[in-house]
């Protein structure tokens, strides 16, 4: 059901210094960062040959990604994300089987303008996961 990866997400307290990291230091494509206020993040993405990295800091004081940082400062994974053909199919096969949906089971529009979900951490080995249809 699921295809590849499509990227990693990392929480940064300071996404200018993280994005520099990549860019300067590891060499990376980095985009300018993007705010997504209905998420309450700033993303930036960094290209790799095989998949991407998104950077995510909070935006506003509201975000679940602040929250993140309180009980984890230095940043840290925050989930994976893994295409599929067919978001609602794949949603509708994994409740069949018990995993769980956040949020209200209906997609949003993600970072890259596409259909997304995310699936409960618990019911994958701790890992917040997130799909996306390509």
């Amino acid at each position: 059901m699921i295809g590849r990866v499509n990227h990693i997400a990392i929480v940064v307290p300071d996404l200018n210094a993280a994005a520099a990291i990549y860019r300067d230091t590891l060499g990376a494509m980095v985009s300018e960062p993007k705010d997504l206020p209905g998420q309450g993040v700033t993303t930036v993405f960094v290209e790799l040959p095989n998949t991407k990295i998104e950077l995510l800091h909070p935006l506003g004081e509201g975000s679940s990604i602040a929250k993140f940082l309180v009980s984890n400062p230095s940043g840290g994974m925050h989930h994976i994300c893994y295409e599929v053909d067919d978001i609602a199919c794949a949603r509708d096969t994994l409740i069949s089987k018990g995993a769980r949906v956040l949020g209200n089971g209906a997609p949003s529009i993600g970072a890259h303008g596409k259909p997304v979900l995310f699936l409960h951490p618990k019911d994958f080995c701790g890992t917040l996961i997130e799909i996306e249809q390509i």
